[in-house]
């Protein structure tokens, strides 16, 4: 009985892996445990603690976030930043791809949902850059990548509950998430000029012909109209947040609302759209709240069960017999090879509230420590076998790409981000510096 937290956590990791839902895994192995361990009194707990999730105004915006980047989706933002960004970086060796970059980092800033920005970005740059002759697996892994910069560049989903879990201002993070998000994007740049650099064929410069086609002047008037939307909604949002004129949630409402703006300013809007961009949403929300729902069941038990004890005991002892700076490598380690198997949203719900608070308790940083779990969750999209932005790009690419190019493609990217962990890890005032600077210390 003294592991039965342990016991526990087994039983939820087999489950999980074996490709049960993970909803129905996590609610009925807290039940199973819940009514061996504490009897029948575990049922007067446990609808105080879904209620006390369910009430929480901080995840209200959730839905917003959800409801602003779907709808900028259907706006034809992307279209037009693609072109532009590709025209404007097309005299480089490999300017196409650092035009997707881009435009990953303009979306994630806008939108911050991956799947929509890894699919838009398919069907629209994959083919264009296969017929300028880049490699198979540069435009894959590009796009793959940046597809996924828009969870950790904010307004992000994942800061939002990260934020909400650990008990951190969401101002906070997404103010100390703006640096870390930024380096990753320049490391992805770095990589693109690299390998242009070595290999000149795997990513060719657009044509001069085709660059003459259109003088400096009409190229500034696109570039400007291309950049003001997604600038309009940064700023009115991350601004309202960071001048302190409104909370995290209330930001998120003025960013549906912007979003809805757009579309309408770019003629798409129409009922049908409001229809389907209200439908998604819903079924993304239901989505995250109820992995909610049993993830706060699975919280309650473990605790109850000292299960967090067990942990921080194990934790404790490594730090004494190494370091703390041991500790946070096994914490990352754990969290980047979890990656492999589970989706960031189970992840965040399941793992990050046992280690969060422990490693808060070793003195380190909460902006900080979050930041670099939203970092790590990052490359839980592009490691295979579950990497979903693999799987959102796969189904939109050409016949001619394959499972392996993509998976090749994507290995450098994984490899850089890495290095950007790495690089926050060592250098903490990239997420801590900022939130200071504005908030205060």
């Amino acid at each position: 009985m003294d592991y039965l937290a342990a016991w526990m956590f087994l039983a939820l990791t087999i489950l999980l892996m074996a490709g049960f839902p993970v909803t129905f895994t996590l609610l009925g192995v807290s039940l199973t445990f819940g009514m061996i361990g504490f009897g029948w009194d575990f049922f007067n707990l446990l609808p105080l603690r879904i209620w006390g999730r369910m009430g929480n105004v901080t995840l209200a915006a959730v839905p917003l976030f959800v409801f602003m980047g779907v709808m900028l989706e259907r706006s034809g933002l992307a279209e037009a930043l693609l072109d532009t960004m590709g025209l404007l970086f097309g005299r480089l060796k490999g300017g196409l791809a650092i035009s997707v970059v881009v435009v990953g980092a303009l979306l994630g800033a806008s939108t911050g949902i991956v799947g929509a920005t890894v699919v838009t970005m398919g069907l629209l740059a994959v083919p264009t850059m296969l017929r300028r002759g880049y490699q198979k697996e540069i435009a894959t892994g590009t796009v793959s990548a940046s597809g996924t910069l828009g969870q950790i560049i904010p307004p992000s989903i994942v800061l939002v509950l990260i934020g909400d879990i650990v008990g951190v201002s969401v101002g906070d993070l997404f103010m100390g998430a703006v640096l870390p998000g930024m380096l990753l994007v320049g490391l992805f740049i770095i990589y693109i000029l690299i390998a242009a650099y070595l290999r000149p064929g795997v990513a060719p410069a657009i044509s001069k012909e085709e660059l003459a086609a259109i003088s400096p002047k009409q190229l500034a008037v696109r570039v400007g109209k291309a950049l003001f939307p997604p600038l309009f909604l940064m700023v009115a949002v991350l601004g309202s947040i960071f001048a302190g004129i409104a909370s995290p949630t209330e930001a998120a409402a003025v960013g549906a609302v912007g979003a809805t703006a757009l579309t309408i300013a770019n003629k798409k809007f129409n009922l049908t759209i409001l229809r389907a961009v209200m439908q998604t949403t819903l079924r993304l929300t239901c989505m995250v709240f109820i992995i909610l729902c049993g993830a706060a069941a699975f919280g309650l038990v473990f605790r109850g069960l000292g299960g967090d004890t067990i942990v921080r005991e194990f934790l404790a002892s490594i730090a004494d017999k190494y370091s703390q700076g041991a500790v946070l490598a096994i914490v990352m380690l754990l969290i980047f090879f979890i990656g492999f198997f589970l989706d960031f949203i189970e992840i965040t719900f399941i793992h990050v509230p046992v280690l969060a608070p422990i490693m808060i308790d070793f003195g380190y940083d909460p902006i900080w420590f979050c930041i670099l779990l939203a970092v790590n969750l990052q490359t839980s999209f592009l490691t295979p076998p579950f990497g979903f932005s693999l799987f959102y790009l796969k189904a939109v690419t050409p016949p001619e790409v394959t499972t392996g190019h993509i998976y090749r493609g994507i290995i450098p990217f994984v490899l850089f981000q890495l290095i950007g962990l790495a690089i926050v890890v060592f250098y903490p005032k990239l997420a801590t510096w900022l939130p200071a600077l504005v908030f205060g210390p």
